[in-house]
């Protein structure tokens, strides 16, 4: 049987042919007017759930097209310790991580705008306003930091308020417990917790934030980081760099405490500085760590390395001498010494005691500008100091070295670099000869003597300590002078170029000690920049850096384990 609606040729009407088997035709079924009104229900309800579902579509389509809000992305609920423990070489701990929280709204949830801004504002008056009420009124964005890392308190405070759409994500926060104490070496970390300058950035160099990307960090699988940092030590040395500012009213200060034998750096500081804790607080001038990553014309301590170089080519003998009677000419330049030095023939020693310029540069003359170049090259002082700490500057030299540039560079002007690698090669000069690349991790003896490479002959190392311990008995290195402690060492004062001038006022003053000087086993190099006063109203070295060293030995020696000789031997204290 079939159905066939048509058409009813006399009235139009709907009707329906039902042909039964054989095809024959039934009479039609006429259409009632209760069924024409279901009918019509029937389509009306079809058609408004077409248009329903229109809308539907067309609103998830205009969602998906829309342009996205400018915010980050909401943070997963669990959130791993980033960041493994930094201590110093003891143990005491440096930095760490602590639990926090960040406060975050729901901006299409925000019912009063203005109202939140307000009730946030109280609790966090420094917030900047405009920015706060734009996150909060973005109705399309589901997503945007308020304010992150915040203590308990400030959130209990903002939960007091009962804010609608506003919601808090555990962090963790670096926390440095020493504050200031060591920044240049720590370095500091961002609002993220990665490596931005110093050791932390270092971790970060060595595949840590790459780690921590891939979500395989926690704070049970990174063990302690150790420094070769001894923290008791580091206290000493940021308290005299600290110290030197206001003492000596210098524009910058700093101090490096080095482990001879192994190129360990126990203690290194530099001032100004800033606290790890709040970088941004103190501004960009204390974020330079002027050790490694300021360079400086170093003036007569560089004297230690012409005179090293003289020794070991052979061209001087310490029973040599030379006239110092009158200035040097050198192509409309002139060489003169400070009014101090004796105007007269000078021996080697005196030459080194009285920081000679005029005895210097007859010495250099001797060696010759190549075998010059040559040996400072050998001692690191023309190359980019190879250590951990990633903030390091390349030392500056004459793109062309004329007789003069020789010259002046023998006595510390026209070459500038870092106070680190200075003191690095010094203490190469002390340890017979033998150059180590300074570290800033734990070394031991063993491994020192695996990547030290020779520089000078151990006689010619013998021959700069005897110097040295001369100058801390009798010359300018006797106000670094701690009884029973032998400290020996040279000066530095070096003139200022401001404006491209020498100046006559301003100097940056530097001294570079061993001690115990008869068999040294660490070097502290300390330096002050500028300074407008010092001990006998006097701004030279003698007078400014060298007093820094004395301060620094005398209280760091006893934590080293450097037992004091009060013995026949004893250096005259100053």
């Amino acid at each position: 049987m079939s159905i066939i609606h048509a058409l009813s040729a006399n009235s139009g009407r709907l009707v329906r042919l039902t042909f039964g088997p054989g095809g024959r035709q039934r009479p039609p079924a006429r259409v009632t007017g209760k069924s024409k009104l279901a009918k019509a229900r029937i389509m009306m309800l079809g058609g408004g759930l077409v248009v329903c579902y229109a809308a539907i579509f067309a609103r998830l389509t205009y969602f998906d097209l829309e342009p996205k809000a400018d915010t980050s992305s909401i943070p997963p609920d669990h959130v791993t310790a980033a960041r493994p423990d930094i201590v110093d070489r003891n143990g005491e701990l440096l930095a760490t991580d602590i639990r926090t929280v960040s406060m975050f709204a729901e901006p299409n949830r925000v019912v009063d705008p203005d109202e939140a801004v307000e009730k946030i504002a109280s609790v966090f008056p420094d917030i900047d306003r405009k920015s706060l009420y734009k996150k909060l009124a973005d109705s399309r964005s589901h997503f945007a930091w308020l304010r992150r890392q915040l203590t308990p308190k400030q959130q209990s405070d903002i939960l007091a308020l009962g804010i609608p759409a506003i919601g808090f994500r555990p962090e963790v926060k670096r926390f440095y417990p020493g504050g200031r104490t060591a920044a240049h070496i720590l370095g500091y970390v961002d609002i993220d917790n990665h490596g931005v300058a110093g050791m932390e950035k270092y971790l970060d160099m060595q595949g840590l934030s790459d780690l921590d990307s891939t979500g395989l960090t926690s704070r049970d699988t990174l063990e302690p980081v150790k420094l070769s940092v001894d923290l008791r030590v580091q206290n000493v040395v940021h308290d005299v760099v600290t110290n030197a500012l206001d003492l000596y009213k210098g524009k910058a200060a700093g101090a490096v405490v080095l482990d001879i034998h192994t190129g360990e750096v126990l203690a290194m500081a530099s001032a100004p500085d800033f606290d790890p804790n709040d970088p941004q607080a103190t501004g960009s001038d204390g974020w330079l760590n002027r050790m490694s990553n300021g360079t400086f014309e170093m003036g007569s301590t560089f004297k230690t390395f012409s005179m090293a170089m003289a020794f070991d080519v052979g061209a001087v003998k310490m029973t040599d001498t030379f006239d110092a009677s009158a200035p040097l000419h050198y192509g409309g330049f002139i060489i003169h010494d400070d009014h101090d030095v004796p105007r007269r023939w000078l021996t080697v020693p005196e030459i080194f005691r009285y920081s000679s310029n005029i005895g210097t540069a007859k010495m250099m003359d001797r060696v010759g500008m190549d075998n010059q170049k040559a040996y400072l090259t050998r001692f690191g002082l023309l190359s980019k100091l190879q250590t951990e700490l990633p903030e390091v500057k390349m030392p500056t030299q004459p793109r062309v070295w004329k007789k003069i540039n020789s010259i002046t560079i023998s006595f510390g002007h026209g070459v500038a670099t870092t106070p680190l690698q200075t003191a690095v090669a010094g203490a190469a000069l002390m340890d017979g000869g033998e150059l180590i690349e300074p570290t800033f991790l734990p070394r031991t003896i063993e491994e020192a003597e695996k990547v030290e490479t020779p520089i000078v002959k151990p006689g010619t190392s013998d021959i700069i300590r005897s110097l040295f311990k001369l100058n801390g008995e009798e010359g300018s290195g006797k106000p670094a002078n701690v009884p029973g402690y032998h400290v020996g060492g040279k000066t530095g004062t070096a003139n200022k170029v401001i404006h491209g001038v020498y100046s006559h006022k301003l100097s940056f003053n530097s001294f570079l000690g061993a001690f115990p000087i008869e068999h040294p086993k660490y070097v502290v190099l300390a330096f002050v920049d500028q300074p407008l006063t010092g001990e006998h109203n006097l701004t030279f070295a003698t007078n400014t850096a060298a007093p820094m060293v004395r301060d620094i030995i005398k209280q760091a020696a006893p934590m080293l384990g450097v037992e004091p000789d009060f013995g026949t031997n004893v250096i005259a204290s100053y």
